[in-house]
């Protein structure tokens, strides 16, 4: 390939580069939100409105699958609305990530289905992040049997 090629490619990088860094000044108000102490730090409380709720059995055998429902809100379901909706639902096993679902807003009832298996006990813990705050989480404990 040419040199001359090569140099209008580098140069289209870089006008790429510098369009792709740049960023609204809304996306930089949002975006330093995130950084305040109320969006860094995961929310273990209870909270009608925010804290997933999971519905799973108590034990389960080794290898086999079963459903586990989260929900949003204990108390009745977060709303689902342009402004104001849960981004994510997802599903760990003590500290490892085992599912992970995406929501819409209007479109997506904060309420997801995971069906999985596991080959020990714990606890499986539910994180759910809303747009207006750092996640919430709940925990619930399994037992596996042979």
């Amino acid at each position: 390939m040419s040199n001359t090629f090569h140099q209008g490619f580098a140069r289209f990088g870089a006008i790429a580069l510098m369009c792709c860094t740049a960023l609204p000044a809304w996306a930089e108000e949002d975006q330093a939100q995130q950084f305040t102490p109320e969006f860094r730090q995961v929310h273990t409380g209870i909270d009608p409105k925010h804290t997933p709720k999971i519905t799973a059995p108590d034990s389960v055998r080794r290898g086999a699958w079963f459903n586990v429902t989260v929900s949003v809100g204990t108390g009745s379901l977060h709303p689902s609305l342009q402004e104001h909706f849960v981004r994510y639902i997802a599903l760990y096993k003590d500290t490892v990530e085992i599912a992970r679902a995406y929501l819409h807003p209007v479109y997506s009832q904060p309420t997801v289905t995971f069906t999985v298996a596991l080959d020990e006990g714990g606890a499986l813990r539910a994180v759910a992040e809303p747009t207006h705050s750092s996640a919430w989480e709940a925990t619930k404990k399994i037992t596996v049997q042979p």
